[in-house]
């Protein structure tokens, strides 16, 4: 397995760590924790994916937006901060997501060639052509499969398969491949909380909505049964590996165990490899000191998997 980290992928705002309860520093605690086992290595994209590929993925007015701080801000729900400078949020937030994208954009290149890929960063699946929202601004698998395409790597019509187990609903992925019938979402998350899109919720193939406070067991039942319903290998696989599904999170609402995220994450390997997909795991959302711990632990299960 190649695991993709870069030290840019760390978001450290200083004394304003405190305005949101993302621990954007734990790409690195992860890295060093699972740096030097066997059948894993390290490797990092070559630099942040360009302005340029972002504002050929979005439309018209977001290319403008994304370059407001008062809708950066909003996106990245923290309140309006007047005497932070725009290059201060461009620095040290926009500039690591960038270094995000990049990398789900390399492991996919990686991915196609036959190996197994997970992206510390990525999994931005709010955002859109259209928006940025949720603490995702750019949509990094939107963009990844864009280049891929642009470069003959995937055909126009490339049967594409996202998995998204985070939290919270994919609007974005949702939205960005809403009329791109040969891309089918499975979408396992808390129905009861943001977002609320039922325009996006009905574009997803295999939806499965949860009631807040949903455990483990019946988390992992609902999983095994929409991965059942996959039966069909595909051209490329993205896995949205959210750890917002913990119980220690402030955010997802549900009741999961670290033990029942890496069961998750296994399981979804498992079912991946069964249907020969190649496969692009990221690491979505996640608000808990637990967070990193939970990735760590399913790592180190995909690494030691034969």
């Amino acid at each position: 397995m190649k695991v993709f980290y870069d030290d840019a992928y760390n978001i450290d705002l200083g004394l304003l760590n405190f305005i949101h309860p993302f621990d954007g520093r734990k790409f690195r605690k992860v890295a060093n924790a699972v740096a030097g086992m066997e059948n894993m290595s390290i490797v990092g994209p070559d630099g942040p994916i360009s302005m340029r590929e972002v504002d050929s993925f979005s439309d018209a007015l977001l290319k403008l937006l994304l370059r407001k701080k008062r809708y950066i801000l909003r996106a990245l729900e923290v309140p309006y901060l007047p005497l932070v400078p725009m290059s201060f949020v461009d620095n040290r937030i926009l500039s690591p997501m960038r270094w995000g994208v990049a990398g789900t954009l390399k492991a996919a290149r990686e991915a196609l060639l036959g190996t197994c890929c997970w992206n510390l960063a990525g999994g931005y699946h709010h955002a859109s052509r259209a928006s940025a929202e949720g603490f995702c601004i750019y949509n990094d698998i939107g963009i990844t499969v864009d280049v891929l395409v642009r470069e003959g790597l995937l055909a126009d019509d490339a049967r594409i398969l996202i998995i998204d187990i985070d939290a919270h609903h994919g609007n974005g992925n949702a939205y960005v491949f809403m009329e791109r019938s040969q891309v089918t979402i499975l979408d396992i998350y808390n129905g009861a909380i943001y977002p609320m899109n039922g325009y996006t919720r009905e574009r997803v193939n295999i939806n499965i909505p949860l009631e807040s406070g949903t455990g483990g067991v019946l988390y992992l039942e609902r999983l095994k049964e929409g991965l059942s319903r996959l039966d069909e290998s595909c051209d490329l696989a993205f896995v949205v590996a959210g750890t917002d599904v913990l119980s220690s999170d402030p955010l997802g609402g549900l009741n999961l165990s670290i033990d029942d995220c890496v069961r998750r994450d296994m399981m979804v390997f498992e079912k991946l490899r069964s249907i020969s997909a190649p496969s692009v795991f990221l690491g979505g959302g996640g608000y808990s000191s637990d967070s990193a711990t939970a990735m760590i632990g399913s790592l180190k299960g995909l690494g030691n998997a034969r």
